[in-house]
């Protein structure tokens, strides 16, 4: 399966999991393609409006441009929305990282099991 499937299918699990916990959701087709900032999942429930980057990976950390975090924080902020990056290490649960708690390097942001274990959040306690 390619990493593009992989992602795909990360993103309609997480999708599942919001609408089962009542929250409309939706996936940004294009996200990440496009000149204007989008996440890859939109999510609200009466009132509360969640903008999320969503990424899985079998290695233990996970780097991310500069311009993907401040695209996803621009995009929050017009909309109004909570930036969240959602994260599947291999063998492990979602996690939630606000953008905030992500660990800056010198050229990216980075974050790993640790942190994510650390200043994470688990499905159940963003919804």
């Amino acid at each position: 399966m390619s990493t593009k499937s992989k992602g795909t299918n990360a993103e309609r699990e997480l999708i599942h999991k919001l609408w089962a916990k009542g929250y409309a959701s939706i996936r940004s087709a294009g996200s990440g393609s496009m000149k204007y900032p989008s996440p890859d999942i939109l999510s609200a429930k009466e009132g509360r409006v969640l903008a999320i980057e969503c990424k899985v990976t079998k290695n233990k950390s996970k780097y991310f441009e500069e311009k993907e975090i401040d695209d996803l924080k621009t995009f929050a902020k017009i909309f109004g929305a909570i930036p969240y990056i959602a994260i599947k290490f291999k063998g492990e649960d979602w996690f939630f990282m606000m953008v905030n708690e992500l660990k800056k390097t010198e050229k990216s942001y980075m974050i790993n099991i640790e942190l994510a274990k650390n200043k994470g959040f688990l499905f159940e306690q963003i919804i």
